[in-house]
Order: C-alpha cells, then structure tokens, then sequence
C-alpha cells in the first residue's frame, strides 16, 4: 500500500472537509489525519506533513507520530513532496528534483524509534529507496531531462528561519544542490520501519546569496501553486506503475 506525504506545496489537492482528527498513537498525535483517496490510484493514503492548515512548522512536526501511523495501517511504500531551494546553479526555479542522498544539519528532533523499539543500526548509505527513485524517474513528462534533476544531495535544515548566505555556501562546499527542512528524519524513521521511501522535491526559490536579492517568499508561494498540477501528475503516474 501507498502513502504520500503532502508538504505545502500539495496540501490543498486536499479540500479541508476531507480532513478528519489527526490520529493518536503511542508517540502522540500526526499532523493531520489520513485521507484515503483515489486521486493517485487505488486505495492511497495522503497525509499534510504540515497539518490541515499548513501551520505547523519542520521541526515542530511529529514526524516519529507520523510514520508509524502509515505503518500501522499498512503502508509499505511512501512518497514524500518537499519545496525547497536551489543551491546548484544548474537548477532553475520550478524544477523538479528526484533528490538520492541527504546531509541532515537539524538538530533537537525526536528522530529515532529506539528506546521505543530494540536498538539496532541499519544501514543508511542510500537513504531513498532505489527502486522508488526509478519509478519517480519513469514517470516524468520530461524523459529527456537534465541528469541533474534525477539525483541530487538534500540538506536538511532546522527551521524555522531560511539560511544565511553563508550557510548556504556551507552547504555548497559540502556538496548539497538542494535545501529544505523537513525530510529527515521523516526518511531515517521510515528506515526503521521498513517501509520504501523516495521524495519529490520542487524548487521554489534560489537558496539564500545566490542571487543580489533577498528571497522572495511570495514568489515562492506562488510557483508552488502553479506547479500543483505538475506535481500531481507524476505522483499519480508513479502510483500506477507502482500498481
């Protein structure tokens, strides 16, 4: 079974009456309930990583809550959406990015389920799962893209402030093309749980100095709504080939 983790960009396919009560688990409550839908496929789970209102910030987020919920209803497979900004120069705004590696700089995050379930390590060398990632590729409408927007390095930021312009050349000179907040530990915990993951990242914005001016969040905003459909599309042709 299916789940997709809606970020901001994709919350409103959602309409807010389809939204029930967040749901409780042993690790306190999701950030929003799950919806069953058919607007992918058949019989997939959405869940708005940001509540039904968009206003929960990254690392407010119970992200541990979350991934069990999809667990404990079947889930086995989980495709996750994040807006983010481009630090490769490569990248243009609208762009979207099948990221395969991540450098995760948060910090004060409940990002384990050890201690809650028995302590083991597991490997993490490729933290999205292949197969996934292959499946995302597939279903592009732009086959004959770029190399550079089927992979690339996430970093992963606390929030909930955007980067300085020197963090962001940190991030450059330790190799990251892509900067966001919210897939770790959102990608370690399914890990743990032994559900598939694989993401679809949106470029919004040039990230933080790349450009003589200050980031426009309006603008932001703005290419993530016209690019709901986009995005929609390739999750949905993702979900048949994955039926």
């Amino acid at each position: 079974m299916q789940a997709i983790i809606l970020g901001t960009s994709l919350r409103s396919i959602i309409a807010d009456g389809q939204f029930g009560e967040s749901i409780d688990t042993p690790l306190g409550t999701t950030s929003s309930s799950l919806v069953e839908t058919d607007i992918f496929g058949p019989r997939v789970l959405l869940l708005a990583r940001h509540g039904k209102d968009g206003g929960t910030y990254a690392h407010k987020v119970n992200y541990r809550a979350n991934m069990w919920a999809l667990k404990d209803c079947g889930v086995n497979e989980v495709l996750a959406t994040a807006t983010v900004g481009g630090i490769s120069l490569q990248l243009n705004v609208g762009d979207i990015v099948i990221p395969d590696q991540i450098i995760d700089y948060t910090f004060g995050r409940d990002h384990t389920y050890y201690g809650d379930l028995p302590i083991k390590h597991y490997d993490f060398t490729y933290p999205f799962t292949e197969r996934l990632r292959e499946i995302l590729i597939q279903s592009r409408q732009d086959r004959e893209t770029s190399e550079v927007l089927n992979r690339g390095t996430y970093g992963c930021t606390q929030g909930p402030r955007l980067e300085t312009g020197a963090e962001v050349t940190r991030l450059k000179q330790d190799g990251c093309e892509l900067v966001g907040m919210t897939l770790m530990p959102e990608a370690s915990l399914a890990r743990e749980l032994e559900m598939e993951y694989a993401a679809v990242c949106l470029v919004v914005n040039a990230a933080a100095g790349l450009t003589p001016s200050e980031i426009d969040l309006k603008y932001a905003h703005t290419v993530a709504s016209s690019s709901i459909e986009k995005l929609r599309g390739l999750l949905g042709r993702a979900v048949q080939l994955l039926n």
